[in-house]
């Protein structure tokens, strides 16, 4: 078990972040020559000023009308992800390994801080898979990628949380908990979860278009 951990925390972590690294410039690069293909007439009108105004507004919970009209899904959403940043760089265990990987050293959360962190994004993704059951727009639509996109997102979550608490195996569970945030790194590029790569350049064309083009709001 120690060296399938040691090479879970080793090799294979180094591998999971070559090829996030690696399959997100690929991904963006891609995306960027097909916008050139096939949306040429969106680099005329790009605009600086109107795009990082509807980036910055995006990243404030209720900033756009998007935001406003669907306040759960908001709320969930900034949630969850503010728990994943905060968590990925300030829980104990994570510290730990950054000081061993890279040499860095930082003040750490509480334990009962990052549990409870870990318990709201647990909370987030539920209210995701509610969401996705109970309404009837958002069920339509949903498809085996989309649910395949959100196991992904919330195993760190729940396995994190069950490691922390010693349930089972303590050493399985942790080990469950290394793997479950590889296979998200690796997952970012080529699933769902490439909204992450991508919607900054969604929200930069949306605020071009509306701001330089149509001169509204954008959404």
């Amino acid at each position: 078990m120690n060296a399938l951990y040691n090479f879970a925390t080793g090799p294979l972590a180094w591998a999971a972040f070559a090829i996030f690294i690696g399959g997100s410039i690929y991904r963006i690069w891609s995306m960027i020559q097909l916008a050139k293909q096939k949306e040429a007439a969106f680099i005329s009108y790009m605009s600086w000023p109107y795009a990082l105004r509807s980036i910055f507004r995006w990243f404030i919970p209720f900033g756009t009308l998007g935001w406003k009209e669907n306040p759960g899904i908001t709320v969930a959403t900034f949630l969850f992800h503010i728990c994943l940043l905060v968590l990925v760089i300030f829980t104990p265990g994570h510290e730990v390994m950054w000081d061993y990987a890279f040499g860095i050293s930082y003040p750490t959360l509480p334990e009962v801080v990052a549990d409870g962190l870990t318990l709201v994004a647990i909370g987030a993704a539920c209210f995701f898979v509610h969401r996705r059951l109970t309404n009837a727009q958002v069920r339509y639509v949903t498809t085996k990628a989309d649910w395949i996109a959100l196991g992904i997102a919330a195993a760190p979550f729940l396995t994190g949380f069950l490691a922390s608490q010693q349930f089972g195996d303590g050493q399985i569970m942790t080990l469950l908990h290394v793997l479950s945030g590889e296979a998200m790194l690796v997952a970012i590029p080529f699933t769902r979860l490439s909204h992450a790569l991508f919607q900054p350049f969604a929200r930069a064309y949306i605020g071009s278009e509306f701001g330089a083009v149509r001169h509204v709001q954008d959404w």
